[in-house]
């Protein structure tokens, strides 16, 4: 069984799109916790809304209060509502959203039958729910569901290969929508502070970015093949919403600047590297040394083997940051004299650790030969950015109609 979780900010774009699916019979509710019923016994987003409206009244600190989690369990697997319904609970259980109020529907939408949870992120004291190491510890669950309940388990691997966010193959079809897809999980999942960085993180996938400066300024996308090169005509960005626009980049920028400075993620990163580089023989060496602690590295090199770029993305925290970000000892030059002549003495300044933050690189395993599989567990589905794209719309189309009614009142 394979489970996909999302956060979000609208609890009623999720409820929402669920209600859209039960509307199309491609969906019914298999169980609730803690929810109000409709008199009727149809799905109802009031009730939905009524039942969480104490536990996000005591909110005051979550902002994606929103917990969305799919439960997909193998094609071969012939499992009853009440079966689902027992998988759902115990998932939520071993989770720690056991005492959450909760709603279960069965989506039928798709070839394979699964699950949906909407639940919430906060509890009645407006507490947050410990949220640690939660896509690792949801892998584990699954694998514990899949003997208790006697489901087909996954094959080595599936787990987090199943998940659709992988490198672009440019001779494939539909790439518009790949691209889309997959500039929106990066923005909406990983912090980064410049262009160069989110570039490097696309590059990952075959997607290349390019600025446009002029008049207005744009972003263009275009897919590469693993050399580099562009294949087949680019994309602006407008075609995949403001999202992944120019404006919306800079103030991207500002607010990964301010939650890198506030996670300290800088600071635990440099004592990492550091120690790497002391380990490490050669650049493959230092690599598996980071990956180790969950931390990609990425050089960029000439034709003769100069070092000229270096980018690190520490997994964990979600955060890409060039070598010259985290300081000069970790520059481009640095690295090329460091492995072009490893009996050369270098001092690494290293700052001191936060012994409980260090603690997160040490826990969980990403680990894997592919940087997509790497990133799939963390960034969501294709219908994950549905969800949220609907969830933003409605959330546009209440804010437009509050200015609406203000200016009534001065009129």
């Amino acid at each position: 069984m394979l489970a996909k979780i999302s956060s979000g900010k609208s609890v009623f774009g999720a409820l929402a799109y669920n209600k859209i699916k039960v509307d199309d019979d491609h969906a019914r509710v298999v169980f609730s916790q803690k929810m109000f019923d409709s008199p009727d016994g149809k799905f109802s987003i009031r009730n939905c809304m009524d039942s969480f409206y104490p536990y996000l009244a005591m909110n005051n600190r979550t902002e994606k209060v929103v917990f969305h989690a799919s439960l997909n369990p193998d094609p071969k697997d012939k499992i009853s509502d009440e079966k689902l319904s027992e998988i759902a609970q115990a998932y939520m259980q071993k989770l720690g959203y056991g005492n959450q109020p909760y709603i279960v529907l069965k989506h039928s939408d798709i070839k394979r039958e699964h699950l949906h949870i909407v639940s919430l992120r906060t509890d009645e004291n407006g507490k947050k729910i410990n949220d640690s190491y939660e896509v690792v510890r949801s892998m584990k669950i699954c694998q514990e569901l899949e003997r208790d309940f006697n489901l087909v388990p996954l094959k080595k691997g599936e787990r987090q290969e199943e998940s659709p966010v992988k490198k672009i193959d440019y001779k494939s079809g539909d790439l518009k929508h790949k691209v889309g897809n997959i500039t929106k999980s990066v923005v909406n999942h990983f912090y980064f502070q410049s262009f160069g960085e989110y570039r490097t993180l696309l590059e990952q996938f075959n997607v290349a970015a390019e600025e446009i400066n002029g008049i207005h300024n744009g972003i263009v996308y275009s897919v590469i093949d693993e050399k580099g090169n562009k294949q087949g005509k680019p994309f602006k960005s407008s075609l995949f919403g403001k999202e992944v626009g120019f404006e919306a980049l800079q103030k991207h920028y500002e607010i990964s600047k301010l939650a890198c400075e506030k996670k300290r993620i800088k600071e635990n990163l440099k004592p990492l590297i550091a120690q790497a580089m002391k380990q490490a023989k050669s650049i493959n060496d230092f690599q598996i040394q980071l990956k180790k602690k969950n931390i990609g590295v990425i050089f960029r090199q000439n034709e003769q083997g100069w070092i000229y770029g270096v980018t690190f993305i520490d997994y964990p925290n979600r955060a890409v940051m060039n070598g010259s970000r985290l300081g000069k000892e970790f520059s481009a030059n640095v690295f090329n004299d460091f492995f072009n002549n490893p009996n050369r003495q270098i001092i690494i300044k290293e700052s001191p650790k936060q012994p409980e933050q260090a603690l997160s690189y040490e826990r969980g395993n990403f680990s894997s030969d592919s940087v997509s599989v790497l990133i799939s567990p963390i960034l969501s589905s294709n219908s994950d950015y549905e969800e949220v794209a609907f969830a933003r719309e409605q959330e546009y189309e209440a804010k437009r109609r509050r200015l609406k009614a203000r200016k009534g009142l001065k009129m």
